[in-house]
C-alpha cells in the first residue's frame, strides 16, 4: 500500500509562489484562494489601526493588494514568508494612499483652482474706492 504524503500548507504556498514566478499564470489561479483568508486577515489588521471614517473596507483593501501583487515582479519564486511580507507592504501603501487622497480632497484637491483678480474684489471697501477714483 503506497503513502501518499501531503504537502503542508506552508510548503503548497511555496511551491506556487515558485511556479508562479515560472510564468505558470494558473498557479496565481490556485495561490489565490489558498492565501486569500490571511490576506483578509491582514488587511483587517491594517484597518483597525486606520482612523474612523476611512471608507476603504477590507475586502477592497485585500483586492487592491491582489492587484499590485499580480504585478510585483519580486514577489515571483519567493517562498511564503516573502510573499506576506510584501503583501502587508502593498497594503501600507494602499492606505498611505488613500489617506493622501482624502486629505487631498478635504482641501479640494480635484476641484479647479480659481485665481482671484484684486479689481474683481466685490467688498465693500473696494467698491468705495473704485468710486473715488471716479471722480
Amino acid at each position: 500500500m503506497a503513502c501518499s504524503i501531503v504537502p503542508s500548507f506552508s510548503v503548497e504556498i511555496s511551491r506556487l509562489l515558485r511556479c508562479w514566478g515560472d510564468g505558470d499564470q494558473a498557479a496565481l489561479n490556485q495561490l489565490m484562494p489558498l492565501v486569500y483568508t490571511e490576506l483578509h486577515q491582514m488587511a483587517h489588521r491594517h484597518m483597525r489601526q486606520q482612523l474612523p471614517g476611512q471608507t476603504l473596507q477590507t475586502t477592497a483593501l485585500v483586492n487592491e493588494a491582489y492587484l499590485r501583487l499580480a504585478d510585483v515582479e519580486g514577489v515571483r519564486g519567493q517562498d511564503r514568508t516573502h510573499f506576506f511580507a510584501v503583501s502587508a507592504q502593498i497594503m501600507r501603501r494602499i492606505l498611505v494612499d488613500s489617506a493622501r487622497a482624502h486629505l487631498a480632497d478635504k482641501r479640494g484637491g480635484r476641484l479647479p483652482h480659481v485665481y482671484l483678480d484684486e479689481s474683481m474684489d466685490p467688498s465693500p471697501q473696494s467698491v468705495l474706492s473704485a468710486s473715488m477714483r471716479c471722480r
